[in-house]
């Protein structure tokens, strides 16, 4: 069966009435761009290798995956698109990546292996932290990565990861965040390099698994999207318990006191990952809701119709992009909230990116945090 044939197969693109309500839904679409999953899966299902793989606008899907939440039949779209990069990228089709490929390129030296990192740096002397053995281990992602590469949009992603660990310790966790981590390999996946993925899934699930760890928690929704779903082949039998931090938070919330400190209003932005991916909406609105004086404001659109960032995979940003993000911005601005809260480093990124458009600031500008800063704040 020829690969494009098998791709559609697997994703039951057969099952496709042609109602177009997966386009309908698409966030792309809805905005005013041209891009259709209805006229992708059609292309698909009629063989047409070259207008499927050749053309970028394979690239401009966000796989968000809210056109799958719309589909009667049960078409699986987002698992289509990632198959049909991977044979675009075999092709030698790449997406023209923002930023100059620069995080790609790291990545891929990541998975090349023989560069030495230096991941630690930012862990302070009121951190504890073991770097080989343990019970819990905390995957901390590239937050160090994202910080040094933003500084014009002023990132403050290692904050999340510190307060993170410095929660862990709270509950008597000293975690193990190793020297040894590699990028998890999210956004080449997504991007067709499935060589580079596996080279760096094959490490990484041999670091956690020589490490003793029962539970492996991380911050970043796409790490836990592909340590749950896509690094499934790379385990033995017994894989450690995967979690969000929102939702070991969540489990023990009952150990954790916190102080009154005033009343404030937030809103919680469902990343894509963590929420259509994974089903995860309670946890992180379980968390916020505990906090003394913290009043949780839903946008318009949340849970499982929530608007995502618009940038996942660091495969495409455009106008219709950014239009996505500062629809979102102000959808979050309505609510009255003083907080935008993340539980995605990258959802984070994003948003802040679009705040810099001096022509939009005053409508679109909010103070924005993790989830775990949050609650660190609140801490007795």
């Amino acid at each position: 069966m020829p690969d494009l044939a098998r791709a559609a197969k697997q994703a039951r693109t057969w099952a496709c009435y042609d109602c177009g309500k997966c386009t309908a839904a698409c966030p792309v679409a809805r905005i005013g761009g041209a891009y259709s999953p209805r006229r992708q899966v059609l292309a698909s299902n009629g063989g047409q290798r070259d207008q499927v793989l050749g053309a970028f606008e394979l690239f401009k899907c966000l796989t968000c995956s809210l056109c799958e939440l719309r589909c009667p039949t049960g078409v699986a779209y987002t698992d289509l698109v990632r198959e049909l990069r991977t044979l675009a990228y075999a092709d030698g089709v790449e997406p023209d990546c923002p930023h100059g490929g620069a995080l790609q390129s790291v990545m891929r030296m990541m998975a090349a292996g023989g560069t030495q990192q230096d991941r630690l740096a930012w862990l302070g002397g009121d951190l504890r932290t073991e770097s080989a053995k343990g019970t819990v281990f905390y995957w901390t992602g590239c937050t160090m990565y994202f910080d040094a590469f933003f500084p014009e949009y002023e990132m403050r992603t290692l904050e999340g990861t510190r307060a993170a660990i410095r929660l862990m310790n709270r509950l008597g966790v000293a975690p193990v965040v190793s020297p040894a981590e590699r990028c998890c390999g999210h956004d080449l996946l997504w991007n067709g390099d499935r060589r580079s993925f596996e080279l760096l899934a094959k490490h990484n699930a041999a670091l956690v698994a020589e490490s003793g760890a029962e539970t492996l928690v991380t911050s970043c929704a796409e790490c836990l999207r592909t340590w749950k779903v896509d690094y499934a082949p790379f385990w033995g039998p017994r894989p450690p318990r995967m979690l969000h931090l929102s939702e070991y938070l969540a489990e023990r919330l009952p150990e954790l006191t916190f102080k009154a400190d005033g009343a404030k209003r937030v809103t919680y932005q469902d990343p894509c990952r963590l929420g259509r991916h994974l089903g995860v909406y309670d946890p992180p609105r379980a968390v916020l809701e505990a906090l003394p004086g913290i009043e949780v404001a839903e946008m318009r659109r949340s849970g499982p119709t929530a608007m995502c960032c618009a940038g996942g995979t660091w495969s495409h940003c455009d106008r219709y992009v950014k239009r996505i993000q500062v629809e979102r911005l102000r959808e979050a601005r309505a609510t009255g909230a003083e907080v935008l809260v993340t539980a995605c480093p990258k959802c984070r990124i994003h948003f802040q990116c679009a705040m810099k458009d001096p022509s939009l600031a005053g409508e679109i500008t909010i103070e924005m945090r993790d989830v775990a800063e949050l609650v660190a704040d609140a801490l007795a």
